[in-house]
């Protein structure tokens, strides 16, 4: 990594290049489109090391340089900084349009356009109307981003430290008289000053004699914590565009009373079955039955009890037994995907709850730990 900003080196960003030009020869496309905005769509910085802010655009040909336009127009200096490797132009006055007229210049009209990220109906239409055939590649770009390159590896440590340094700030900081609000200062100044970017941070807090909530909110609200609360939380930090991710349940300043150590210790145990058949070779079916220590305590979950992670949300994403919103997928795991487990345990009338669980990486012996704050059900404001 180098000043002023980290970069991946040239040979990690040629082994990309070179992974993509493949999924463009296995569907025939001569070009390709990659589109991203308001923060969204991996692909482009995965690609050109730009992450988008409001609106990027990337124009694939192989054996040509690759065209980032970028929007606003005076977010373009800096990825000219960044995206190095790209030519990088304004997207104004209309991104889609700027996007279409590259691609004539390259000879796509009439042909087969690959296309990547979440481009909506009208921009899809201006392509449309230039392409013999608009050909969807967000599947084989997925599947480039479940394995990580020992570089992305390497990142991911950095972004599961930062993420680190959050809990342990929730940890020593929480305390009742705090609202939720104060709980996202804390665990933001554990990494912002280090170069970390806030990827989530979602709290909860309930009485544990009388609980109303069973899984973090994604907004904060103002209720401040008191003595004897629960408060679970799930936090990523992110390391550019590589995020660890840690969930946790803390007692404050009290005892957790039995319904919440009984939770708990079910919600230790699925993540202990889970991580104890998480290998290569491994399927997903099979960290469903793991889990099911969860139902057999009578309990259930609230959340998906796993899914792939860092290179956006991916597959395969399953629940515990009781609580499948798709079927399970036909998915074997191999050595270099790191995925979230993470049993989110609730009683069955939904009033209680508790988080636990993190990123790991899967080895070629099994699960590997990439973070570092302790198990369990956790101490806070004593």
């Amino acid at each position: 990594m180098t000043e002023p900003y980290p970069r991946f080196s040239d040979g990690e960003m040629a082994r990309r290049r070179a992974a993509l030009e493949a999924v463009m020869a296995e569907h025939d496309v001569a070009h390709l489109l990659v589109y991203g905005a308001n923060r969204f769509g991996s692909a482009v910085g995965w690609l050109t090391r730009w992450p988008v802010t409001r609106e990027a655009l990337v124009v694939v040909t192989p054996g040509e340089r690759d065209c980032l336009f970028v929007d606003f127009y005076n977010h373009v200096p800096n990825a000219q900084r960044i995206a190095t490797e790209a030519d990088v132009r304004p997207a104004a006055p209309l991104g889609i349009a700027t996007a279409v007229e590259e691609l004539r210049a390259r000879g796509a009209a009439g042909g087969r356009v690959g296309l990547i990220g979440p481009l909506g109906h009208r921009a899809h239409a201006r392509v449309a109307a230039l392409a013999g055939e608009v050909v969807d590649v967000d599947a084989a770009y997925t599947r480039l981003r479940l394995r990580k390159s020992a570089e992305e590896i390497e990142w991911l440590r950095v972004g599961c430290e930062l993420t680190d340094r959050a809990v342990l700030a929730l940890r020593d900081g929480a305390r009742p008289g705090l609202d939720e609000r104060e709980l996202g200062a804390l665990v933001e100044g554990a990494y912002v000053a280090r170069g970390g970017t806030t990827h989530i941070h979602y709290f909860a807090a309930t009485s544990m004699a009388a609980p109303e909530t069973s899984v973090p909110a994604q907004w904060p609200s103002t209720r401040k914590l008191q003595a004897g609360d629960a408060l679970t939380c799930e936090i990523s930090a992110s390391w550019w565009d590589h995020p660890g991710q840690l969930l946790r349940t803390f007692a404050v300043a009290a005892d957790p009373p039995p319904r919440y150590r009984e939770l708990h210790a079910a919600a230790d145990a699925a993540l202990d079955a889970v991580l104890g058949v998480l290998r290569p070779g491994a399927t997903a079916a099979d960290v469903v039955a793991a889990a099911r220590v969860i139902e057999d305590a009578g309990f259930t979950t609230r959340d998906d009890l796993l899914h792939g992670f860092v290179g956006g949300y991916l597959p395969p994403v399953v629940g515990s037994p009781s609580r499948q919103i798709a079927p399970v997928p036909d998915f074997t795991f191999a050595a270099g995907m790191t995925v979230v487990v993470q049993p989110n345990v609730v009683t069955r009338d939904e009033t209680a709850g508790v988080q636990t669980g993190e990123l790991v990486l899967i080895g070629d012996e099994g699960p590997e730990r990439v973070h570092a704050v302790e198990r369990g059900l956790l101490s806070a404001g004593r």
